[in-house]
């Protein structure tokens, strides 16, 4: 039988709050550190994953990777020499 929502919440809280906690510090260290070349690609891509977090939308899991998947590339296997 499936978990409730309460039940998902009460059993993963901690872990999550964890999580959190350790996006939260990323940024703070980000922005502490002394300005240098950013690569402000990758700052986007972890503000729009976060973004995703905090939306109305379902699929969040399957959206956040999509975000960070690369496009498809029909001659992948000769770039990667598979």
């Amino acid at each position: 039988m499936p978990r409730t929502a309460s039940q998902v919440l009460d059993e993963e809280f901690l872990q999550i709050r964890a999580k959190i906690l350790e996006v939260a510090a990323f940024f703070d260290r980000l922005s502490e550190a002394p300005a240098s070349d950013v690569d402000q690609s990758k700052l986007e891509l972890l503000q729009s994953g976060c973004q995703i977090l905090t939306d109305e939308e379902l699929d969040k899991a399957a959206r956040v990777q999509l975000l960070f998947s690369r496009d498809y590339d029909m001659n992948w296997r000769e770039k990667f020499s598979v």
